[in-house]
């Protein structure tokens, strides 16, 4: 009779989590590779938890379903985020503030390209449960940072009076979404975004100049 295979000879590329690590760690580092390489939907729990070397009880007791799992992997990456954003507190300018979060949140995800597609590709999706999986917490209080830096441009006038913050902040945040994804289709899938970061960048700030009140000519 034959034995059964035990789950560390799972394959080599998707077995990188040490082993030292906690059952929940393996999890959650396992299910963001899968999920980034094989698709969420093509990714089962008993899947994550054979290559993470434990049980699917396991998964289930630390994140309650795939879609808690998925919501944690997106909630760890806007912590991790968050916690960078507390340089802009040093800054005066509003608009220098905008400018630095940008970097901040591309030198993020150059840092870790697995959430950047998970983020980019499964984020936005309408989940069974009937909400989308990106509004984490963390993520919250980004969009809470991003209002009060706009808030603060329209206290010093730098901002059209005849614009709703909340207008302005999704034109921001959707360019520079709707930009990086079509990146990661285009690396996936020959989509036509030859573009790199200086031209992402570049085309941030032609959409934030609409909004912004220039000075008056001396």
């Amino acid at each position: 009779m034959a034995s059964r295979r035990p789950a560390s000879s799972a394959p080599k590329d998707l077995t990188n989590a040490p082993q030292a690590a906690s059952a929940r760690e393996r999890i959650l580092s396992t299910a963001k590779r899968l999920f980034a390489k094989q698709g969420y939907d093509h990714t089962s729990t008993v899947a994550i938890a054979r290559v993470a070397g434990t049980s699917e009880s396991q998964v289930m007791k630390h994140f309650g379903s795939k879609e808690g799992l998925l919501e944690e992997i997106f909630n760890a990456g806007w912590e991790e985020m968050s916690y960078n954003f507390r340089a802009i507190h040093e800054l005066h300018s509003p608009t220098e503030k905008l400018e630095v979060i940008l970097e901040l949140i591309l030198a993020a995800l150059e840092r870790d390209p697995e959430l950047k597609v998970l983020m980019l590709l499964e984020g936005r999706r309408i989940r069974k449960e009937g909400h989308i999986i990106l509004l984490t917490k963390g993520y919250l209080r980004f969009i809470g940072v991003l209002d009060a830096i706009l808030l603060e441009m329209r206290a010093l006038g730098e901002l059209r009076m005849d614009v709703e913050l909340d207008a302005v902040r999704s034109a921001l945040n959707s360019i520079f979404e709707g930009m990086l994804r079509d990146q990661v289709l285009a690396e996936r899938m020959g989509y036509p975004a030859k573009y790199g970061r200086s031209e992402l960048v570049r085309m941030f700030h032609i959409v934030l100049s609409a909004f912004v009140v220039k000075p008056p000519r001396v």
